[in-house]
């Protein structure tokens, strides 16, 4: 089983890896993309005025460009401590124990607007680039990605189960057609149910953290409403491929 995570916009500073070597990094197939969108952004920060417009950050937000001019020659660290956010929190991998640990660094992956799919093990560096930015020569990153990165998911999707717990906008970078999705609803004193907002990111954690960890491999629908419903999360099947975590409104 695949995870496949949304990157977070705030990222965890530092690191004690060595700087970028694409060689490291999981899917080489995607390491061409992954070369030009970083000498994109790297050469971009260098314009600070105009790197803030591209990638639409207000003024307390510029010092991220940083990330960006030093893209690299900055530390790495693995990607699922990299990102940071609401999801991440829930999902608290520092707290999984070593085997359990060890399941998530096989069954996590994150969407990346750089790096295009990285493993949770695989070593990057902090970065800003968001998934509906537009870049100089480059144009939208779903046009840019879709080819490349489509094939690489599907391939994954024929050898095991893909859960994708992305957003709509990296979704669209490369969507997987035979995947299971998931919505978070909450479910009203009257009984009736509207989708999530503010806690949906939480939930999502939640869930990934039980798929991840779990002693049970994930293959099919019924393993993961399985799994979850064992970790105390309510779910329900809504389609073949499409499950609901609901909630209690509070």
């Amino acid at each position: 089983m695949l995870v496949l995570l949304p990157p977070s916009e705030t990222k965890a500073a530092g690191g004690d890896g060595a700087p970028l070597a694409l060689d490291a990094l999981s899917f080489p197939e995607l390491n061409a993309t992954r070369e030009r969108l970083g000498r994109t952004l790297t050469t971009l920060g260098r314009n600070p005025r105009r790197a803030a417009e591209v990638l639409g950050l207000g003024r307390t937000q510029t010092h991220e460009l940083e990330h960006n001019v030093h893209l690299l020659d900055a530390p790495t660290m693995p990607a699922i401590d990299r990102y940071t956010g609401v999801l991440y929190e829930s999902l608290d991998v520092a707290r999984l124990r070593r085997a359990e640990r060890a399941r998530a660094d096989t069954r996590l992956a994150v969407g990346s607007a750089l790096f295009g799919l990285v493993r949770a093990g695989d070593p990057i560096p902090a970065y800003r680039l968001s998934g509906g930015t537009k870049l100089p020569r480059v144009g939208s990153l779903g046009s840019l990605w879709k080819p490349r990165l489509g094939p690489v998911l599907a391939q994954v999707a024929d050898q095991e189960l893909v859960v994708d717990l992305r957003s709509g906008a990296y979704r669209s970078l490369a969507p997987v057609s035979d995947a299971v999705t998931v919505r978070v609803l909450t479910e009203r004193a009257d009984g009736t149910r509207g989708v999530v907002s503010h806690f949906n990111k939480a939930w999502k954690g939640r869930l990934a953290r039980l798929l991840a960890s779990s002693s049970t491999d994930c293959a099919t629908v019924d393993d993961v409403l399985r799994v979850a419903s064992r970790g105390g999360l309510r779910v329900e099947q809504v389609g073949e491929l499409a499950i609901d975590v609901v909630t209690d409104e509070h």
